[in-house]
C-alpha cells in the first residue's frame, strides 16, 4: 500500500503559504504517485490559485489532490504516514493525539520558510522531540546541497525554453491577457508589497528615450502605481501611459499562467517566497521584495541570499545588483540604483540563466522529501 501524506496550510498573509503547499501537493501526486491530502484553513485564497475549486466544499479533488477544508473545531480523521506542517503552522490538537495512537509512527515534518542563511544547513533534518513521545523533523528548502532544494516540476525548464523560443506562443499568451507588446519595449512584471520607493524606480523607467511596458498583476502595489500615475483609480484591464512607461493592470492569474508571464518578461520584480522561486526558474534578471519581519530580521535573510546569488558576477555588476535589491527593500533611492544596474544588463541576464541552471542541477524539493521519507523507513 502506498504511503499517504497530509499537508497542513494556514493562510497567514497573501498567497505564499498556499502557493507553495499547492505546488508541492500537485507535484507529489503527479510525479511520485503519492496520495496527498491538503488541509487549508482559507479556501477563498486557494480558489485564487485554482479557479476550478469550490470555496465551500469540505472535501474536493483538484488535479489529483484531495483538498480538505481545515474544520473548526477539528473533526477526527485517520492521520497519514507522512505529515507536513507548512511554515511552522500548529497542527490540530486532535490530529496530534491521533498521531500518538498510530501503531507505526508517522514521519512528522515541519516544512520551514526558504532562506539562504548559514544556520539553515545545520538545522535541516534535525529532530525536535514533542510531548507524548512524538518527534518532529525540521525540513528546510534551500539553495545548497545540504538543504531540501527548491520546488521544481519535471520538465519545467524545458517547457520554459520551448515557450521562449516560440514568439507566436508568447504573443498568443500575452494577447489572452490583453497585452499588445510593443516592438523594442522592455517588458517588466511587477508583483510586490507596498513600497514607498516605487515612484523613484518608475521615474527612472520613464527617462527620455526609454520604452517600458510594465505589467502589474492586481495586488498590494497597485495603490503606489496609482499614486505615481496621478491618483486616478486603477482596475484590471486599465492601460495608462506616462512618459516612456506603459502601465497595464493584469488580473490575478493561475500559477501556470504566472510562470508564463515571468517567462515572457525581460525583467521580473517579485515578492515573498513562491513567486521568488518561480522568477529564478524564469532565468531572467529579477528583483525580490522580501516579506518584512520584526526588527528588520528580513535584511539578514536578504543579504544571505545576495551573498550566494552574486557569486560569479564581476565586482562592479555584483555591487550594482546588491545596491538595487537593497534600495528596493531598505527604502533607498531606486533611480540611481536602477541606472547603475542597467550598465551591467547583459551580464546580469547571463548570470540569471547560469544561476537557474546551477540550481536545477540539484534535486527538487518534492524529490528530496520523498527520498527523506524512504530513508526514514
Amino acid at each position: 500500500m502506498k504511503a499517504t501524506w497530509d499537508i497542513f496550510c494556514t493562510v497567514v498573509d497573501n498567497y505564499g503559504d498556499i502557493g507553495v503547499t499547492w505546488r508541492l501537493a500537485r507535484q507529489l501526486v503527479a510525479e511520485h504517485g503519492i496520495a496527498a491530502r491538503l488541509w487549508v484553513d482559507d479556501l477563498s485564497a486557494f480558489v485564487r490559485l485554482c479557479p476550478a475549486a469550490d470555496p465551500t466544499a469540505a472535501q474536493q479533488w483538484q488535479q489529483g489532490v484531495e483538498v480538505r477544508q481545515w474544520p473548526q473545531p477539528w473533526q477526527a480523521t485517520v492521520p497519514a504516514d507522512v505529515v507536513i506542517g507548512a511554515f511552522a503552522c500548529q497542527l490540530p490538537t486532535g490530529y496530534v493525539d491521533a498521531l500518538r495512537q498510530r501503531a507505526h509512527p508517522a514521519l512528522w515534518l515541519n516544512l520551514d520558510y526558504l532562506s539562504a542563511e548559514d544556520w539553515v544547513e545545520g538545522c535541516h533534518g534535525l529532530p525536535s522531540p514533542q510531548p507524548g513521545g512524538l518527534r518532529k523533523v525540521f525540513f528546510f528548502p534551500g539553495f545548497t546541497d545540504r538543504t531540501g532544494g527548491l520546488l521544481r516540476e519535471n520538465g519545467l525548464l524545458e517547457r520554459r525554453d520551448a515557450f521562449q523560443a516560440d514568439p507566436t506562443a508568447r504573443a498568443r499568451f500575452l494577447q489572452a491577457l490583453g497585452v499588445q507588446a510593443q516592438p523594442g519595449a522592455r517588458l517588466v512584471s511587477l508583483f510586490a508589497y507596498e513600497n514607498t520607493r516605487l515612484a523613484s524606480w518608475l521615474d527612472a523607467l520613464a527617462m527620455p528615450g526609454s520604452s517600458v511596458h510594465l505589467l502589474v498583476p492586481e495586488g498590494r502595489i497597485l495603490g503606489d502605481v496609482q499614486a505615481w500615475l496621478g491618483g486616478q483609480p486603477l482596475a484590471v484591464g486599465d492601460v495608462r501611459r506616462k512618459s516612456g512607461v506603459t502601465v497595464q493592470v493584469l488580473p490575478f492569474v493561475s500559477q501556470d499562467d504566472y510562470d508564463r508571464l515571468l517567462w515572457s518578461c525581460d525583467f521580473n520584480a517579485v515578492r515573498g517566497e513562491d513567486s521568488f522561486v518561480r522568477a529564478q526558474w524564469a532565468g531572467q534578471p529579477m528583483l525580490w521584495h522580501i516579506y518584512v519581519q520584526d526588527e528588520n530580521a528580513h535584511w539578514e535573510k536578504l543579504d544571505a541570499f545576495l551573498a550566494l546569488y552574486r557569486q560569479g558576477l564581476s565586482e562592479q555588476a555584483g555591487q550594482a545588483l546588491v545596491g538595487l535589491w537593497r534600495a528596493w527593500n531598505k527604502d533607498q533611492d531606486m533611480a540611481r540604483a536602477w541606472n547603475e544596474a542597467m550598465l551591467h544588463w547583459e551580464e546580469l541576464r547571463q548570470h540569471a540563466r547560469r544561476w537557474c541552471a546551477e540550481q536545477a542541477a540539484r534535486p527538487d524539493l518534492a524529490t528530496t522529501l520523498v527520498q527523506f521519507y524512504r530513508n526514514w523507513l
